[in-house]
């Protein structure tokens, strides 16, 4: 019998909806994963522009849903156990709500839990240019301990096909999380991949 982690993944109303319903794709075809499930009202709206019908494929692969304004649902709490929670994509209203402790949806106070109780916080942030609000709220967020991770794929895993960089920072995402994937070969110094034998 597969032991299952714990994953919860939080969708907020940021562009780079293709990372969340591929990561949901991912993450809740796994044996190993029970999948958790949080997409913000903003969040459907963006899932509306940039993957009709994606806010259903991602809840099609969760194992539990959990309403935005929920706070009795168990992520707003520090008695249940998980093993890491990811904000994918994370808007920088959401980084700013996470990085002072503005607890006002599950999404940031699940995250705040993740913070206080040490467990992997991911945030896969999106937007550019930078202000300098937004670079120091990251700042804030990295001392208390979560995980900045943009959205900016690398091009040199030889496939420049959009769903190759979208899958290049999934696989990133899961190797945060502590999770095998095989989406990614290792970087290899430059060097042609070796064929599989």
């Amino acid at each position: 019998m597969v032991e299952q982690r714990t994953i919860l993944l939080a969708v907020s109303g940021a562009s780079g909806m293709p990372y969340a319903v591929r990561l949901a794709e991912v993450l809740g075809g796994r044996a190993d994963v029970a999948l958790h499930v949080i997409v913000s009202d903003a969040a459907r709206r963006v899932l509306e522009l940039e993957q009709p019908g994606g806010a259903a494929a991602i809840e099609a692969a969760a194992h539990a849903l959990h309403a935005e304004n929920d706070f009795s649902a168990p992520p707003a709490s520090g008695s249940w156990p998980h093993h890491g929670m990811i904000v994918c994509p994370c808007s920088m209203k959401t980084l700013a709500a996470i990085a002072t402790g503005l607890g006002s949806n599950l999404i940031h106070r699940a995250a705040d839990v993740s913070l206080k109780e040490r467990r992997t916080l991911v945030l896969m942030t999106r937007e550019t240019p930078l202000s300098l609000i937004h670079i120091e709220n990251m700042a804030a967020a990295t001392r208390a301990g979560a995980v900045i991770m943009p959205a900016c794929p690398g091009f040199y895993a030889g496939e420049p096909s959009l769903r190759g960089l979208v899958d290049f920072m999934v696989a990133r995402a899961l190797d945060r999380l502590g999770l095998a994937q095989d989406l990614l070969r290792p970087w290899n110094g430059g060097q042609p991949a070796q064929q599989d034998t």
